[in-house]
């Protein structure tokens, strides 16, 4: 039995009422996982409806896709609220019409604010370090997968954590007031405030990156110990510690990563898998150990990935039939960024920006 038919629909009705809010034969993913399949109803004015099932049904997907959020991705179907086609919207257009999912208000440890929670990611850094130090580190003469394995463990255990202590269920994040509004950049062009804050920051911690790196004296051991870690310690320098605190940069950089990202998704286990592959993705086209590959590539990918996944059932229709490009497109797109990193593989092996070797 699909999800679809576990979920079910209870309504309010109030006779003579013609249908306001519109749902037909709507089919959602998050990546390749199909979950919202094919659930279609309908609701008058003066209506409540409620969707009923147990957990894992589908229900909070459903929820997600009426209200038109990025995860799950509607691939297939209709939503219309009086006379508008919400499948064709982004978020912030359908909450413009009123449409807004509002969950249930949790936070990633309930009682504190947003901001203290955004302040919790500073533990990151004394765990990235711990990590470096007990498992990394012993590891360092070993094979790359030795690595692989051992941090693949880490991740296997750490969401086992997160899942005794605060269960399978995505957490929400809501956004203070202050950052739950929208800038009008045109008249047509309207960017939710959050999401400029999120390009802000990625901006701020790639140029910081590349100023650390390039431009101090702690950049310039960096780029030492990466060369010749040997060396590097025979001239004086605590290797050790200068890569743990590498680590634990990269570690604190994660953690903010998931605090910007937490409150358009949600805290939920595995929220990083994703991100893992397409950062390999990254790398391999931008070029191993290029700081401007790392930039220029994430762009790239970015850009065809979502321009991908907007546009390409509309250029397939050129050429087929609407059915066909609409079932095709979604899976296509999901390939594109591979199949960019298979043909960079195959022509410039070393990456479109390959680090300078002397």
């Amino acid at each position: 039995m699909s999800e679809a038919q576990e979920v079910m629909t209870e309504t309010a009705k109030v006779p003579d009422v013609e249908n306001y809010f519109s749902v037909k034969d709507i089919h959602s993913y998050y990546g390749e996982s199909y979950i919202v399949q094919g659930v279609s109803f309908s609701v008058a004015k003066g209506e409540v409806l409620s969707l009923l099932g147990r957990n894992g049904a589908g229900k909070t997907s459903t929820l997600r896709t009426l209200a038109r959020l990025d995860n799950p991705e509607l691939r297939r179907g209709e939503i219309w609220l009086d006379g508008q086609p919400l499948h064709t919207m982004r978020a912030y257009q359908a909450a413009g019409l009123g449409v807004q999912l509002v969950p249930e208000d949790r936070r990633i440890i309930g009682g504190l604010t947003v901001e203290e929670n955004l302040i919790l990611s500073q533990v990151a850094p004394p765990i990235g370090w711990a990590i470096e130090r007990f498992v990394a580190r012993p590891l360092y003469a070993r094979d790359h997968l030795d690595h692989v394995l051992a941090t693949f463990g880490l991740i296997l255990v750490m969401e086992t954590l997160a899942h005794m202590i605060w269960g399978p269920q995505g957490i929400a994040v809501p956004l203070p007031a202050w950052l739950n509004g929208q800038v009008a950049l045109s008249e047509t062009l309207v960017i939710p405030s959050f999401r400029l804050v999120i390009i802000g920051a990625g901006l701020a911690a790639a140029g910081g990156l590349f100023w650390l790196v390039n431009y101090t004296r702690l950049g310039m051991l960096i780029r030492a110990g990466a060369s010749n870690r040997v060396m590097v310690g025979a001239l004086g320098i605590n290797i050790e510690m200068l890569f743990g605190l590498v680590f634990a940069l990269g570690a604190a950089l994660a953690g903010l990563a998931g605090m910007l990202v937490a409150p358009i998704t949600e805290a939920s286990i595995g929220m990083g898998n994703n991100v893992i592959i397409t950062a390999f993705v990254v790398i391999i086209v931008g070029g191993i150990g290029s700081m401007k590959g790392a930039f220029i590539a994430a762009l790239l990918i970015g850009l065809i990935d979502t321009l991908g996944r907007a546009f390409l059932d509309d250029l397939f229709k050129l050429f087929m039939s609407s059915a066909a490009a609409e079932t095709s497109a979604p899976a296509i797109s999901a390939m594109l960024i591979y199949i960019i990193m298979a043909l960079v593989l195959a022509i410039r092996p070393q990456g479109l920006f390959p680090p300078k070797v002397r």
